[in-house]
């Protein structure tokens, strides 16, 4: 992907505004900003749902958490001129929190709240089949606050007699300690985070005088959902070095210097990221590329081809081993085409099928952005966006769009301005305009992402439903449901012939929440059987489906379509995470619907809903 291997240093281009730069240099300085705050509004709204206050007061904090992870602009430019409440679900009690916070660095009302229930007690949420009631229970009737204490309990056998656990449940808690502990021990960072760290470097290091080629390498390159550091490697020649290194340690963002030399460097950015830049020598590029972009399994089976064809390979070159000669290799292609393959993706350098198929010339054309004809999950400012539909609209147009489907809230997602039946008809109205005064270069289709209900059913009637050219469901709401019952709670909406796509299948968030608990295999077998086409949210803070689900769901038969959830015009960007998703589940165009012209498209949805809207 051209964003992350910039060959050419003049050219360079790190597709963000200045303004996400600056609040990323912002949040990783520790000063408060919009991720700040909504951090202490998820925090309270944990809080609150541990202590049984109302639904409707907890989801007020938690979207109003949402809005400020979404927005784009600055948060004290926005307190200064008095707007804070253009942001969604912000209202004056809301904005008063959020002044004092700014303002002191603190809030008392969280404090307060801390006093009553230990903030201590969060960490447990991070359990699986630990909900705010149990959480509840273990802390009012065993003085349990911590994960450790959580576990002791678990093993001693106190919690299978409390109300609500039992045996089965006591065991599963066990299990989810331990996976608790392993996650913890990892210390990856979400991709889309480690992606911005990347942009604030590449950024700084863009003017830097004697660069030749500047690319990251690992996992990150592979578009890995974490990342565990960041791997930059430049090419450039030995007399450059030492300036390239005192720029790299310059970092804005740097902590602490770990080592620095004249090939490697090691820097510890605020936040705990590790940062590795290796300089390396423009005839050696692409042997160093292709060895700090490969997996571990990977580089073992490339070297046992290597070996094969009586080569050696290593980070700085290929040997003959009879000759003991050395075949430099300047770029990345050049290895793989030694060793008698195809060049290999880097999505798909993970020692799978990869080596043996790249040797056969039969490695699958994977999908690419520029294939995504239309984004199908896009709100406007009609719903919980941050921007008038033309603008989102506009967005579209300049990154190419054909198609886009509109996706504003359904009516019962109230603190996202869910849009009632009549405020519907006033959007489709301007989607008409618009569609009028842009004939020739987009389509701009009606649609929504209609809220599943706690049973399965719908929040608009089929009457409704039936008016929309697109269908998108999503589950928001009681996630913690039982196996079974959230089950068939996804089956119900998938099997409903006016649903087309489901949204974020597994409702997972970075950081915050881990997939849903369900039968996966059954619920991908229905839209399967049904042909309903499920998501790959493409939005850094969700990458859902996995790639692991995606090629779950793939084998059994599902198709798929690659949304960005754009809330905001640059969202609109993030498209690539999707489509590196789907690259690394080994997906091509065909696989994928949006990929396909709009006639082309619109036929899978009146296959799936025996509708046809004419347009």
């Amino acid at each position: 992907m051209e964003i992350f291997c910039i060959y050419n240093i003049t050219n360079f281009s790190i597709g963000q505004r200045n303004m996400l730069l600056k609040q990323e240099v912002n949040r990783m300085e520790g000063n408060i900003d919009s991720n700040a705050v909504a951090e202490i509004f998820e925090r309270i709204a944990l809080l609150l749902e541990i202590k049984g206050e109302d639904r409707f007061k907890i989801n007020a904090y938690r979207r109003v958490a949402e809005s400020l992870r979404n927005e784009s602009r600055d948060i004290y430019a926005l307190y200064r001129e008095g707007k804070l409440k253009e942001i969604p679900g912000v209202g004056k009690a809301i904005e008063q929190k959020i002044c004092e916070l700014l303002e002191s660095g603190k809030l008392e009302f969280y404090e307060k709240l801390t006093e009553e229930v230990p903030d201590k007690l969060l960490s447990l949420y991070e359990i699986p089949e630990m909900g705010p009631k149990r959480i509840k229970a273990v802390w009012e009737m065993l003085g349990i606050e911590t994960p450790e204490e959580l576990e002791r309990a678990a093993r001693e056998g106190k919690l299978k007699d409390l109300p609500g656990f039992g045996p089965k449940v006591e065991r599963k808690i066990l299990e989810g300690i331990k996976a608790f502990k392993e996650k913890r021990l990892s210390s990856r960072f979400p991709l889309g985070e480690a992606w911005k760290y990347l942009q604030v470097i590449l950024d700084h290091m863009k003017n830097c005088e004697g660069i030749i080629a500047i690319c990251p390498a690992g996992s990150l390159r592979r578009m890995k959902e974490t990342v565990g550091d960041l791997d930059i490697l430049v090419a450039a020649e030995a007399e450059a070095s030492e300036k390239i290194t005192n720029t790299f340690t310059n970092l804005g963002i740097m902590d602490e210097v770990i080592l620095s030399g004249p090939t490697k460097t090691s820097v510890r950015l605020k936040g705990g990221l590790q940062a590795d830049l290796r300089i390396v020598e423009p005839a050696r590029w692409g042997t160093a590329l292709q060895y700090f972009t490969g997996s571990q399994q990977h580089n073992i089976l490339l070297r046992e081809a290597a070996l094969k064809k009586n080569l050696s390979l290593s980070e700085y070159a290929l040997t003959d081993t009879i000759s003991g000669v050395e075949i430099l290799c300047p770029k990345e292609e050049d290895v793989y085409g030694r060793l008698g393959m195809s060049w290999i993706p880097p999505e798909l350098r993970e020692g799978t099928a990869e080596i043996k198929l790249a040797l056969e010339k039969k490695l699958p054309k994977l999908i690419e952005t520029e294939d995504i004809k239309g984004d199908l999950q896009i709100h406007s400012n009609w719903s919980d966006g941050k921007r008038p539909l033309k603008e989102m609209v506009e967005k579209a147009c300049e990154l190419g769009r054909s198609y886009i489907l509109i996706t504003d809230h359904s009516q019962g997602l109230g603190v996202a301005k869910g849009l009632t039946p009549d405020r519907l008809m006033q959007q489709w109205r301007e989607i008409d305009e618009l569609n009028e005064m842009l004939a020739g270069k987009i389509v701009i289709l009606k649609g929504t992402e209609v809220e599943v209900k706690a049973d399965g059913s719908l929040d608009y009637d089929d009457e409704l439903l039936k008016s929309f050219d697109v269908v998108v469901a999503a589950v928001h709401s009681n996630l913690r449901q039982d196996r079974a019952q959230l089950t068939e709670r996804y089956i119900r909406a998938i099997s409903h012939p006016l649903v087309h796509i489901l949204a974020h299948p597994t409702g997972r968030l970075f950081g915050s929440r881990e997939e849903a608990e369900a039968d996966w295999e059954e619920i991908f077998q229905t839209a399967a059987s049904t042909g309903t086409l499920l998501e790959i949210n493409a939005h850094p803070s969700r990458l859902d489906l996995s790639e692991k689900r995606i090629r779950q769901a793939f084998n059994l038969g599902c198709k798929f379509v690659i949304s960005t959830d754009a809330h905001d015009i640059y969202e609109q960007e993030y498209m690539f995470f999707g489509v590196a998703q789907a690259r690394r589940a080994w997906l091509t165009v065909e696989d994928v619907a949006n990929a396909q012209s709009l006639d082309a498209f619109l036929g899978l949805i009146k296959k799936r809903s025996g509708v046809h809207h004419e347009r």
